[in-house]
């Protein structure tokens, strides 16, 4: 029986997750508006993914294949899209991944929908810029090696993206601070880009030590995805790869949930700080409002949980 791979960028639970704490970033001036659309903004999290089954054109704006460019690609990629299009060809690039200037689309549509008092569009922008940043985050959509192919490690993106946060996530502290303005979005999303770049080694080079040592009859397990029985990889191979990373998951995930909340606050202040209470089409009652509260306070610790259906 063939290893199924349940692979989706950082997998639609973790996506559901940083996007709905990172609300949780914002200053009170955006805040309310925010809490009071969470649930739209943590659903649509994954529509970036979704749209990847009906638009050809998706599927680059998810990573940048970094070591197509050599040992040293981020001194070797020009930063402006024109730059990199001339050096390379407007084709390679877009077969070798747009993400950090699809970051910087998205951050720009997102400044004109505040302008604009765009309810619609500052929640679908805000929810698709969340995924692209987070996508960034994950050290194997910086390389061609994205899925084990060329080191037989066929599977490692769910593994290290989906199968460990599906896992161990609960044990996670989430506590990213507040969110902070970013001066350059497209450097900054570079600067993401090659942290997670400088992690893929790791990635790799670990899961291959570990797959030496570890008892072969042991390494996979039939796992309830859905409503259905796949092989996965088993608890405990999860559990001794997670130990060989210390932290690496968690670090990325709280790396890109402020991440998002910065993106997200940044947009708003570049788009002169309007006020966004008046596009709160129904207030929320004492009930939703007592609910997220509860929700910001145990993020304040740290932890979390998923509303059901997330």
């Amino acid at each position: 029986m063939s290893l199924i791979i349940i692979c989706s960028s950082w997998g639609f639970f973790a996506h559901y997750r940083v996007n709905r704490l990172a609300v949780f970033t914002l200053p009170k001036a955006m805040s309310e508006f925010y809490k009071s659309n969470i649930d739209f903004i943590t659903a649509h999290a994954v529509s970036a993914d979704k749209r990847r089954y009906v638009d050809s054109t998706e599927a680059p704006r998810h990573f940048l294949n970094a070591d197509h460019y050599g040992k040293h690609p981020f001194n070797a990629l020009p930063r402006d899209w024109f730059d990199a299009a001339l050096k390379y060809s407007a084709d390679t690039v877009i077969r070798y991944g747009t993400l950090p200037w699809t970051i910087q689309y998205n951050y720009f549509k997102l400044i004109k929908a505040f302008r604009d008092h765009d309810t619609i569009g500052i929640l679908r922008t805000s929810a698709n810029l969340g995924h692209y940043v987070a996508d960034a985050h994950v050290p194997l959509h910086l390389t061609q090696n994205y899925n084990g192919q060329l080191t037989n490690q066929t599977g490692i993106h769910g593994l290290w993206e989906s199968r460990l946060p599906e896992l161990f996530s609960n044990l996670y502290n989430y506590h990213a601070g507040k969110a902070r303005y970013i001066h350059n979005p497209l450097a900054e999303a570079f600067k993401i880009c090659r942290a997670s770049f400088n992690e893929v080694d790791s990635v790799l080079r670990f899961e291959r030590i570990l797959n030496k040592s570890f008892p072969a009859n042991k390494k996979y397990a039939l796992v309830l995805h859905g409503k259905k029985y796949v092989k996965d990889y088993s608890a405990t191979y999860a559990k001794a790869y997670q130990q060989m990373l210390k932290g690496m998951v968690e670090r990325r995930m709280r790396s890109a949930i402020l991440s998002v909340g910065s993106y997200w606050y940044s947009a708003w202040v570049d788009a002169g700080q309007p006020d966004l209470d008046k596009l709160i089409k129904q207030p929320r009652s004492d009930t939703e409002k007592a609910s997220i509260q509860r929700e910001e306070n145990l993020y304040k610790t740290g932890k979390t949980t998923l509303p059901v259906g997330f």
